[in-house]
């Protein structure tokens, strides 16, 4: 189950480097491009998703059995 979380966050990361640069007007060819709204938005999936990482990182970590 842990795998299933860091495959989320990694997939909330690049959601959310996409989407602000989609908002940035960078990454164009799409409605969401040139939307100050997911310039905003996007940054904030990826801390989430950053978070989450980190968070199943450690947690993996002490669960670990030392050898």
């Amino acid at each position: 189950m842990r795998w299933a979380w860091l495959i989320l966050g990694v997939l909330a990361i690049l959601v959310g480097i996409v989407w602000t640069l989609q908002g940035l007007n960078i990454l164009k060819g799409s409605g969401m491009s040139g939307n100050p709204m997911w310039a905003v938005i996007g940054p904030i999936l990826a801390i989430i998703g950053l978070a989450l990482v980190g968070f199943m990182t450690l947690a993996g970590r002490r669960r670990a059995p030392n050898t």
